[in-house]
């Protein structure tokens, strides 16, 4: 009697799950937060060099005397003639010590309160780079520490860790302290969420799945990524922001007095009395009755399992690195890697980028973020129609689409008189991203055959944060030329989109489960191969015959 079977004597959809999703609803809200607190600490807004003849004016006029200049932003002043409006650069250049902010609400981000501008702006950058170092990292140390000592104590841990992090940083007063806070911070960026997602998967019903690993995080994570902005105006320092994001973690602790730990992980260590003792506390939270007999049963079952497995184990080379040794699993590998690189790059970097749209980056990011939620219902309402290959391109090209459109109407347009619009491709744009993101996750996990199917996602989602040690250095190019970030963003999802022709579709067919099965997986597929262009044809044909 395996796992599923005993689960459901036990209940797979009770109180139990709806506690579990709970907690994961809970944790999506925190990981949001976690996540882009770097986004909004950083946020910079309209500056200029500071000049005490300008200091009585408005920030409208302060804007049009330095809109003669090419770098209006950052452009010392010698002198400014009241009569004739005429203002006059430092000769030889200078260098701005002090700046005019024209603070969104009042709020006080690490770059006004530290004057990280102009030429000094590169030390946000290179700060929060560090923070994806620290997601590389923690992927691999947490989750290597969560197959030795259980998922739910690595779960706390991470969770701990990332909050010490933004508490850290609210401390810091320059940029080698902020890169260290940063790390620590980064540290959990990635278990803290896919922890509790194994726990939730693993004791939900397989025909709920789609429902708690979907639609929870899409309402739950939007929730959190809405009200964040709103907290740190409401708090109006980012110091004070921070000290928001971290304490809720805390909440984290009370984990284990609702949740069990994984008896999946358990069984594969050989705890099969724990495992036990977990599945009768989920059928005692759920008020079902379970023999004892069936308890023996599953025993014995995945002794006799896991004695099978340990015998192929030893018979079995397939290694994460053996993929590269053929070579249509080498071309798949290669072009999962820099895939992930591609969709995580995009998803955080259009997610981020909200400053110069002619509106509140606060509010911008808050409005934009409702797009999580129709983003999570495509994937479920329209990947099983149009498959994995077609989800996963269609969305990289479309989200390409709008990208490069909204930069070049950054690049054309006046911001301030055209916000509605600019919001509104921002929106879709981080819909694009959403689909995108979602859909490479499963992707992924289908094409990279069975037998080095955990490895091998591991290593492909670590590459991707790893390009994310990029991401401030591409938002960074905005300082010389606003669209730069959209255009460069746009060109490399154009680039992802046609990488995804030349993988094997996986929908409605047997998955490989070895590396020679993933050497001819998908051999009889062409590139423009999707199912559902197929089952038009197939259907065209028999209403010919008829």
């Amino acid at each position: 009697m395996d796992f599923n079977q005993v689960l459901e004597k036990c209940g797979n959809f009770g109180r139990y799950q709806w506690v579990l999703l709970m907690l994961y609803g809970c944790t999506n809200i925190l990981s949001s937060m976690h996540y882009f607190s770097q986004t909004l600490i950083s946020f910079t807004p309209e500056h200029w060099c500071y000049h005490p003849q300008l200091a009585n004016k408005s920030f409208e006029d302060i804007d049009k005397i330095y809109r003669q200049f090419t770098k209006p932003h950052c452009t010392l002043l010698e002198k400014f003639d009241e009569e004739s409006g005429i203002a006059v650069p430092a000769k030889d250049g200078g260098e701005c010590r002090e700046w005019f902010y024209r603070r969104q609400d009042g709020y006080e981000s690490i770059t006004t309160e530290l004057n990280w501008v102009c030429d000094d702006a590169f030390r946000n950058a290179v700060g929060q780079s560090f923070y994806y170092v620290g997601a590389v990292v923690g992927t691999i140390g947490f989750g290597c520490l969560a197959d030795r000592i259980g998922r739910l104590p690595a779960l706390l841990m991470t969770t701990m860790t990332g909050a010490l992090g933004d508490f850290l940083t609210s401390f810091v007063g320059n940029v080698t302290f902020y890169a260290i806070s940063r790390f620590i911070s980064g540290l959990s960026t990635d278990t803290f969420y896919m922890l509790m997602f194994i726990l939730v998967f693993e004791y939900l019903s397989p025909k709920k799945r789609t429902f708690g690993l979907n639609i929870v995080p899409a309402f739950c994570y939007c929730t959190g990524l809405m009200l964040s902005p709103w907290f740190a105006l409401w708090v109006q320092t980012w110091r004070k922001y921070l000290l928001v994001a971290s304490v809720p973690a805390l909440l984290v602790l009370t984990y284990p007095l609702l949740a069990c730990e994984s008896a999946n992980w358990l069984l594969t260590r050989r705890k099969y009395e724990r495992a036990v003792k977990c599945l009768k506390h989920v059928a005692k939270f759920n008020g079902r009755q379970v023999e004892e007999k069936v308890f023996e049963e599953f025993v014995k079952f995945y002794k006799q399992k896991i004695e099978v497995e340990d015998e192929k184990l030893k018979s079995s080379n397939d290694t994460f690195w053996r993929m590269f040794r053929t070579p249509r699993l080498r071309k798949f590998t290669i072009i999962l890697l820099v895939k992930s690189g591609i969709v995580t790059m995009a998803f955080d970097i259009i997610s981020r980028n909200m400053e110069g749209l002619g509106s509140s980056p606060f509010k911008l990011f808050s409005y934009t973020a409702i797009s999580s939620i129709p983003g999570g219902l495509t994937i479920i309402a329209f990947q099983n129609i149009i498959g994995r290959k077609g989800m996963a391109s269609l969305s990289l090209l479309v989200g390409g689409i709008i990208t490069a459109i909204t930069g070049f109407l950054i690049a054309f347009m006046d911001a301030k008189s055209n916000f509605v619009l600019l919001g509104i491709m921002v929106g879709l744009g981080r819909y694009g991203a959403v689909v995108a993101h979602d859909a490479e996750v499963q992707y992924c996990a289908e094409i990279i055959p069975t037998s080095v199917r955990g490895r091998g996602v591991a290593n492909i989602h670590v590459v991707g944060y790893a390009c994310s040690f990029l991401n401030s250095y591409v938002i960074y190019l905005a300082t010389f030329y606003r669209p730069l970030p959209a255009i460069f963003i746009s060109s490399i999802m154009f680039m992802g989109a046609a990488l995804c022709l030349c993988l094997p579709e996986t929908l409605n067919t047997k998955l490989p489960e070895t590396l020679s099965d993933g050497e001819v997986f998908g051999l009889d597929q062409k590139w423009y191969y999707f199912p559902c262009w197929s089952r038009n044809r197939k259907n065209s044909k028999m209403s010919t015959h008829l």
